[in-house]
């Protein structure tokens, strides 16, 4: 037997070995439906009347007041009420990138998607509206985190950010422009003036981020590190945006700057990872569409980088930086393990179909990685969120029998303005931070930071990197949800 074949039937039964099922299967489709609901429970600023999440009310309704702007709206990233627009941003893309490729997937869910993506859009355009300004982040990280207290009571500093010519931010203003350019397809059949107000501010907020180069975590340092200070620098975030204004353009100048700035921007760094910090992997990826369909062979490289990404993670093989627990979940080092669990998976089962309408496979040494098993991989990371795994929990709040209940959240740990109408200030919410007892408001749809390499995990709030959810975490697992309702086999 050839050697490719012995390693891929050792993959499987390796992969098969991390079986945990319950045996009924899951509702993916269900599981979609929360996970985009769980958006609206992020949700600053003014509530719209179809709010589903009654437990939350207004909140940070004067936010850019103090610099003669309105920023209100837009998402709290995680359990904490700071708006840190690096994270939502990409948070944006991935919402988007889900709805581009698993449109005809999300089926009923569709308008909530596209909901969940302008909520993103809508601040975007508010916080790019002053020519030569970018805001990027709303709140004191410092003063926030030192309170545990529901947004609805929020009194902690709402200090306004900003970056500009003299105090540049490539990376989060390339970013802006992926989220910018991404929603602009999503729109572009629903709603063509606001897709090319999308577009128009897209390809305004790129110029800015290329012209004037640099770090915000250098020009912002003290207030965005080490909460979202970007570690691996601006130039990964100049490819992507340029990447997403080309497959919304179509333009050639972008195209022609990829190429031009491919090596200069260390297209092919670290590239086992994706995440709201490098955008390597998907960088390559997503340009590889292109490639595998024959209509780019001048980008070619980056197929031989999406590639090596695939073989960098599948499990048996897999880079040092990349593990499996023992119940076979993705682990990386960092804090909420899960964003590495839902993007990668999201980028394994979109290359899966770009390599299959190409009719390609990926070689890996003495393996050939085939869609068939990308798909596979994929699959398997979101049955063990979703309680095939050695604790038999979901790891999204209000899916399955067994899920978390003291998940590290203010608005969700806090009593609501409902159940608790008087003001509850900074230091009064550490009651319920300690509480032993489950979270009065259960957010629906929230996929915590999951188990550690052990596959152990700690129901209990102080445990903040396994307890905590945030927008990066679903946002691709959207796309991974709706095209599994639709091949839940």
């Amino acid at each position: 037997m050839a050697p490719k074949y012995t390693s891929l039937i050792f993959l499987f039964l390796l992969l098969n070995s991390f079986s945990y099922s319950f045996g009924g299967g899951h509702d993916y489709h269900d599981a979609l439906r929360k996970s985009i609901l769980f958006f609206e429970g992020q949700r600053s600023g003014k509530l719209p009347p179809d709010q589903r999440i009654k437990w939350r009310r207004d909140s940070a309704l004067h936010d850019g007041a103090s610099a003669g702007v309105d920023l209100t709206g837009g998402y709290y990233d995680a359990g904490d009420n700071v708006k840190f627009v690096f994270p939502m941003a990409f948070t944006t893309t991935l919402l988007s990138w889900s709805i581009i490729d698993f449109k005809r997937n999300i089926g009923n869910e569709l308008g909530n998607a596209v909901k969940a993506v302008k909520w993103g859009t809508d601040f975007l355009l508010k916080a790019t509206a002053k020519e030569g300004v970018i805001y990027v982040q709303v709140g004191d990280a410092f003063s926030d985190h030192s309170c545990w207290e529901r947004p609805e009571d929020m009194d902690t500093l709402r200090t306004v950010y900003k970056i500009d010519e003299n105090h540049p931010g490539s990376e989060v203003a390339g970013e802006i422009a992926a989220a910018l350019a991404a929603a602009s397809i999503v729109f572009r059949s629903l709603d063509s003036s606001y897709s090319n107000l999308l577009l128009d501010r897209a390809v305004k907020v790129f110029d800015f981020a290329n012209r004037h180069r640099g770090a915000y975590s250098s020009s912002l340092h003290s207030a965005v590190c080490p909460f979202y200070c970007d570690f691996d620098g601006y130039q990964d975030e100049l490819l992507w945006g340029a990447a997403w204004l080309h497959k919304a353009t179509r333009r050639r100048q972008y195209r022609e700057y990829i190429v031009k700035n491919e090596v200069i921007l260390r297209a092919g760094d670290t590239i086992n990872e994706f995440g709201w910090d490098n955008k390597h992997a998907g960088i390559n990826v997503l340009i590889s569409k292109e490639v595998l369909m024959g209509k780019a062979p001048d980008l070619k490289s980056f197929q031989v980088n999406a590639d090596a990404f695939i073989c960098s993670i599948l499990p048996g093989i897999s880079h040092p930086q990349v593990q499996y627990s023992p119940g076979g979940l993705i682990v990386k080092p960092g804090v909420c393990n899960m964003q590495h669990v839902t993007s990668l998976s999201f980028l394994l089962l979109t290359y899966s179909n770009y390599l299959s309408h190409a009719n390609h496979v990926v070689p890996c040494g003495s393996m050939t990685a085939t869609p068939a098993l990308l798909k596979h991989i994929a699959k398997r990371q979101v049955d063990y969120i979703l309680g095939d795994n050695p604790q038999r929990m979901s790891y999204m709040v209000g899916y399955g029998p067994h899920y978390p209940l003291r998940i590290h959240h203010r608005g969700s740990s806090v009593p609501s303005v409902a159940a608790h109408s008087a003001r509850i200030g900074c230091k009064e919410g550490s009651h319920y931070f300690f509480s032993p007892n489950p979270n009065p408001n259960r957010l629906i749809g929230a996929v915590v930071g999951g188990p550690n390499l052990t596959d152990s995990f700690p129901d209990a709030r102080p445990f903040f990197q396994e307890s905590e959810p945030t927008t990066y975490v679903n946002a691709p697992l959207v796309g991974l949800l709706a095209y599994f309702s639709a091949h839940p086999n």
